[in-house]
């Protein structure tokens, strides 16, 4: 079936970081590191997308230790797009990623503007990938273990310019397939 053929080999999407490279440069990159990719043309991807013809290992990428590219699912790449299209994050403004680890949509939110995050997930330990992927990126948002359904026991008052949440359950970032 054409399920079981996708499960066998899933395509590896990347996101490119906007504050360092473009796609097709980033294309540029992967063809002379003997990698061959393609570049999803659709706009709502913000010529950032780029999906691998073949999977490979995270440190075979270029770029990818230096914070110049992650791994992303293309789906889920639409969410923190969705949230800053057409300057609706101005510089400074606050945001809250509920249900934020492992932290992909974290960093992208902070790759696309210039915004006060603050990075929220119920889970300490997962909360620990979001630091290790900001800190891989450079990136910088505050990051605090607690529920988004009880927001007395972390929340300090200060309203949200706009808030993701990309409950656990969603599968938003699968949800193409």
């Amino acid at each position: 079936t054409l399920l079981a053929a996708a499960n066998q080999h899933p395509p590896m999407t990347l996101r490119v970081n906007r504050r360092r490279s473009s796609g097709a440069a980033y294309l540029q990159r992967l063809a002379a590191a003997g990698l061959s990719a393609q570049l999803l043309g659709d706009p709502a991807y913000g010529g950032q997308a780029v999906v691998l013809d073949q999977p490979c290992p995270v440190d075979a990428l270029p770029g990818f230790a230096d914070g110049d590219v992650s791994v992303q699912d293309a789906s889920a790449q639409r969410a923190a797009l969705l949230l800053a299209a057409d300057g609706a994050l101005p510089p400074g403004a606050r945001v809250l990623d509920a249900c934020a680890a492992p932290g992909g949509k974290t960093a992208q939110l902070l790759e696309l503007a210039d915004i006060d995050l603050l990075a929220l997930d119920s889970d300490a330990k997962r909360l620990a990938r979001v630091a290790d992927t900001l800190r891989r990126l450079q990136l910088q948002a505050e990051l605090k273990a607690g529920d988004a359904g009880d927001p007395a026991r972390w929340w300090d008052g200060r309203p949200f310019d706009a808030i993701l949440l990309d409950a656990p359950c969603s599968a938003s970032g699968i949800v193409r397939r």
